[in-house]
């Protein structure tokens, strides 16, 4: 199953975007995790399908109302996710 890694940047923290994401996510019946970043931004790491993957990184760039982003930068990743549902880190 492919794994990528996604780093969203703008307006994300302090808006709801982690919850948001996690609803689509799960909603998508992706597998992984998604953090605020120290930095700012957010990441999410997501398996699941191609076609899954696809339609959660249109989805990264809408967020809740309050949030806009401006980035979606994405990484395939090799290693396989040891991941049974779809999380919120803190």
């Amino acid at each position: 199953m492919p794994v990528i890694k996604l780093n969203i940047s703008g307006q994300v923290q302090g808006v709801g975007y982690r919850y948001w994401f996690a609803e689509q996510a799960q909603q998508l019946g992706l597998k992984g995790y998604v953090k605020n970043l120290s930095i700012g931004g957010v990441e999410a790491v997501i398996a699941g399908t191609d076609s899954q993957l696809q339609e959660m990184i249109t989805r990264s760039w809408q967020g809740p109302a309050c949030a806009n982003v401006q980035a979606v930068i994405q990484e395939h990743l090799e290693s396989d996710l040891d991941a049974q549902d779809f999380r919120i880190l803190r």
